[in-house]
């Protein structure tokens, strides 16, 4: 067996391991079961990319994200370490080649989405093949409790019976004691053990600032406070626009999401990391796995719905110990409008059949068939065809996840692949009789030298390129190759794959138990509400997040707005009194939207402003109809 320094040494370039990796490393090459509770940054990956390679054997992965697990194999293949992913939207030929690989031991790590870890191919192959360690990622995602359940999550214990001497290493980033509790008996674990550094962070100064005009004032913070920053926000088309107004205010900025080709999220990470771009603007997408210690502000633009994934991300700020910043900007129609999603967020069950009735016909898959299947899914598209709204799609889509009967997998840009599996003499028959075929063929086996013994991604536009043709040719080439039994190729798609994870049946007896519905609408509530308290708090931020992950009696941080008196919430009477009789003669002229309202005060009274109107809505002296505020 391999030191574990030595490995660390010779594939990552480190001298020493960071608080708590060796400890959870020599724990899993001892053989015991261990949940590692790890801040973000605090170097999770490590801990079993490092013992699968002091071991003879492969290391199974178990992760939710497919953008995460391409890098990770991605970044493990650039070291040398060899590497392969098995997720949602793969053939059963493709299947075949990792999984055949893997059993003859042609990688060290094998990650697999959870909802491709039990099928009948995976089991049989799984049982052959040498495990050293089973890593579960995301850990959370097992528990009811948690805010990221996945059911598919719920069968990893099943894998135990089939590999029953292999330790369990269980790993998250946030994790409240319930959850804790949830993982180990969920994994089975034969003796209760966490490694656990605390939450809080003393460099990290939360702050919570009440902002209508949300993109000025991120221009003011990044202009005051220099250095490295993560700023996030909800969607992919914001982050792009966020990105643009900052460039436009002369700022190093870029954007990153989960639909970027693999090379263009790469060439932006290493950007950023290198310090050659400043700000990254970013979905949820960015930060998982990216080891960067000198940020010095994670901005969000709006309240997340948990403050487990508040905290995550937030918590990627500071890593170096160098004071940091944590800062929400938030307004008081931001909690409305979560409160207004949670709702639409939880549709009536009959119109959750509906959606499930409408994905079958979608898939074409007859009733009893269809467990295991997967299709490439584009919820607009979807939604269109079958006249149902956008949103009652994603939340129906969303609570039949929760319930097992499908699994929709993150959008990330899957690139295309193929696997020339013919021998030498067969494949040269093949191009001396197709010419098209054989001026393809002669560039892939240039371009992608391993091709004929696993699944490698190609780009069909730099074949096109040089094959002098144009991609849509390439394409049919290479699908009419596939049909001649010559290769394997999986086109490139952006779509997510929906997966059925049991058979189809008919709408009306889809089972939907009222009791879990009505369990996971107040869940979700509680932690909403959670986190409107904590952009609403008077007291210490840091201690409220540690209260809530456990962490009861901490003392006050010292460091965030409310400590410091920054963000003062107390608005002196006289001064409540004249915002309050101004909000009143600005609004008998008519209803006005939030931005026009604090467009009519000093940008130095905003925050108190913000205030008066949160107190005047909870009032009830101040309603809210189509995003305009009137009395």
């Amino acid at each position: 067996m391999s030191d574990p320094l030595d490995i660390l040494r010779q594939y990552w370039g480190y001298t020493q391991f960071r608080p708590l990796q060796r400890e959870i490393i020599d724990n899993a090459l001892n053989g015991r079961d261990a949940l590692a509770l790890l801040p973000t940054g605090g170097g999770k990956s490590l801990c079993y990319q490092v013992p699968a390679l002091c071991r003879e054997g492969v290391t199974i992965v178990v992760s939710p994200l497919i953008a995460l697990m391409k890098d990770q194999v991605y970044n493990l293949q650039r070291r040398g370490i060899p590497a392969a992913a098995v997720f949602s939207g793969m053939n059963r030929r493709a299947l075949d080649i990792v999984f055949d690989n893997a059993v003859q031991g042609g990688y060290k790590l094998l990650y697999l989405s959870p909802e491709r870890l039990l099928t009948d191919l995976a089991r049989e192959r799984i049982r052959r093949m040498p495990v050293n360690l089973l890593a579960v990622d995301e850990a959370h995602c097992i528990s009811q409790w948690g805010y990221d359940f996945r059911p598919p999550y719920l069968q990893i214990a099943e894998l135990r019976a089939l590999i029953p001497h292999v330790p369990v290493l269980a790993l998250t980033a946030t994790a409240t004691p319930e959850v804790v509790e949830d993982i180990q008996e969920k994994l089975q674990f034969r003796k209760k053990n966490v490694f656990q550094q605390g939450f809080a962070r003393p460099n990290l100064a939360y702050a919570v600032l009440y902002e209508a005009k949300k993109r000025d004032k991120l221009i003011d913070i990044l202009r005051n406070v220099p250095g490295s920053s993560v700023v996030y926000v909800r969607t992919r088309g914001e982050a792009e626009q966020v990105a643009e107004f900052l460039k436009r205010a002369r700022l190093s900025a870029d954007f990153y999401h989960a639909g970027l080709p693999p090379e263009k999220r790469n060439m932006r990470q290493d950007a950023w990391i290198q310090g050659r771009t400043r700000v990254m603007v970013s979905t949820n997408a960015f930060g998982m796995g990216i080891d960067k210690p000198d940020v010095r502000t994670v901005v969000h633009m709006h309240l997340p719905d948990s403050l487990e994934a508040y905290f995550q991300e937030a918590g990627r700020g500071g890593r170096d110990g160098q004071k940091a910043y944590a800062v929400l900007l938030y307004a008081p129609v931001d909690a409305d409008n979560l409160r207004r999603a949670w709702e639409s967020a939880f549709p009536p069950l009959d119109q959750i059949r509906r959606v499930y009735q409408a994905l079958t016909s979608y898939a074409q898959i007859a009733v009893g068939a269809g467990a295991g299947e997967s299709v490439g899914f584009d919820l607009s598209a979807f939604s269109v065809a079958f006249s149902l709204e956008h949103g009652l799609v994603f939340a129906a889509l969303r609570l039949l996840e929760l319930d097992g009967w499908i699994a929709l997998s993150d959008a990330a840009l899957q690139m295309a692949r193929a696997h020339i599996h013919v021998s030498r003499e067969t494949l040269y028959d093949y191009q001396l009789r197709n010419p098209q075929a054989d001026a393809i063929t002669k560039i892939l086996l240039r371009a992608y030298p391993g091709i004929h013994h696993d699944l490698v991604e190609i780009n069909e536009d730099f074949v096109a390129k040089h094959a002098k043709m144009e991609v849509a040719t390439v394409v049919q080439i290479l699908e009419a190759a596939q049909r001649a039994d010559i290769l394997t190729y999986l086109p490139r798609t952006d779509k997510p794959q929906l997966t059925f994870l049991q058979p189809i049946l008919p709408a009306d007896q889809l089972v939907l138990s009222t009791e879990r519905y009505a369990w996971r609408k107040q869940r979700a509530l509680e932690r909403l509400e959670a986190s409107v308290r904590y952009a609403e708090t008077r007291s210490c931020r840091s201690q409220l997040l540690l209260d809530y992950f456990g962490e009861k009696n901490a003392e006050p941080c010292g460091i965030c707005d409310v400590c410091t008196g920054r963000n003062d919430p107390e608005v002196p009477d006289a001064l409540f009194a004249a915002l309050e009789q101004k909000v009143r003669e600005l609004l008998r002229n008519g209803p006005m939207d939030l931005n026009e309202l604090l467009g009519k005060f000093p940008q130095k009274r905003h925050e108190a402003v913000a205030k008066v109107l949160n107190y005047m809505r909870e009032e009830q002296i101040l309603r809210e109809k189509e995003g305009k505020l009137f009395l």
